[in-house]
This record gives C-alpha cells, sequence and structure tokens, in this order.
C-alpha cells in the first residue's frame, strides 16, 4: 500500500500529515519544538498517539529512539563510516535488524529485512519538495515502517543544517 506524507513548512510549529493513496489522513506527525531534544509524536485521525520519535541533543552521530506505549520499540543510527553511500542502522526491541540503504542524495532508499524489502521511500514522482511516497511492502509492519522514514527524512534535513526541516 502506498502512504503519502504531506508536510506544511510554514505552520507556527512542524507539522506533517500521512495520508493513504486515497487522501485519508492516517496519522499526523507533530515536531515539538524549543526543548532539548527533538521529539515527534506521531497522532492517529482520532487524537490519539501512536508513537513518538526523540532525538537527543549534543549527540555525536544521529540516534533517533522510537517510542510506542511509553517503550522503546527501535533505535535507528546512522553508520558513521560509509566510502558508497549513507546506510541506516534499524534495532528493533523484538530482535530484528533491519537496514536502510539506496539513494540518499535523490531520496530513493529502501527498508529491508533479511534481504527482503518491506518498503520504498520516494520523493520522484513529486514536483513539491514536501511531500514523498512510502510504498509498504508489509502492512503488518506499516506503522514502523512509516516512523522509520519520517526519521529517516528528518536525519538528512537535518544534516543539510536548515533551519526548516522536514518532518
Amino acid at each position: 500500500m502506498r502512504y503519502l506524507v504531506r508536510d506544511r513548512m510554514l505552520a507556527f510549529h512542524e507539522e506533517a500529515w500521512i495520508e493513504t493513496e486515497h487522501r485519508q489522513k492516517l496519522y499526523k506527525v507533530n515536531r515539538k519544538l524549543l526543548r532539548l531534544r527533538t521529539t515527534f509524536d506521531f497522532v492517529d485521525a482520532q487524537g490519539n498517539q501512536v508513537a513518538s520519535i526523540v532525538k537527543k541533543a549534543l549527540t555525536l552521530h544521529h540516534t533517533i529512539l522510537i517510542r510506542q506505549d511509553g517503550e522503546v520499540v527501535g533505535r535507528i543510527s546512522k553508520r558513521t563510516f560509509r566510502i558508497f553511500g549513507d546506510r541506516f542502522k534499524v534495532s528493533l526491541r523484538d530482535g530484528r535488524r533491519l537496514r536502510i540503504a539506496g539513494n540518499f542524495w535523490d531520496r530513493e532508499f529502501d527498508i529491508r529485512h533479511a534481504g527482503t524489502t518491506l518498503a520504498h521511500i520516494s520523493r520522484r514522482w513529486f514536483s513539491i519538495r514536501d511531500a514523498y511516497a512510502i510504498d509498504v511492502l508489509s502492512e503488518q509492519d506499516a506503522t514502523l515502517l512509516i516512523v522509520l522514514a519520517v526519521c529517516v527524512d528528518h536525519i538528512l534535513e537535518d544534516r543539510k543544517g536548515e533551519k526548516l526541516t522536514n518532518l
């Protein structure tokens, strides 16, 4: 299933909507500003918090924690030494290790587990900068894969040093 992430960059606080390919709004992503850590909350259409991502300030490399129901369910970090392109590694609470690799310059990348592609993230089909697609091939992990895609997008934008970053 295809999900779309649409950012609202010029709002008082940053937010994005995650929609299905049929334009049904599923999650709202709120970025909490003016905090020691960067925090994003994923809220469903009914207003219930589904997940949050937390990046501590003052870290040497990008590591983001993914929380659901107050517990850490995953950790995503950027590999520091890569000769050919950026790669991210994900450690999940259930013991799985995911790999995120692709063309990060053009924002075309895959989330994989044991050689199997679970999701493909792409900005290729969008002429506007503030939207991208997440094609989820593993529906049982759809929410987690969406959260991971938002994490990678945030790390890439944060790395550019822009004041207003995409979620």
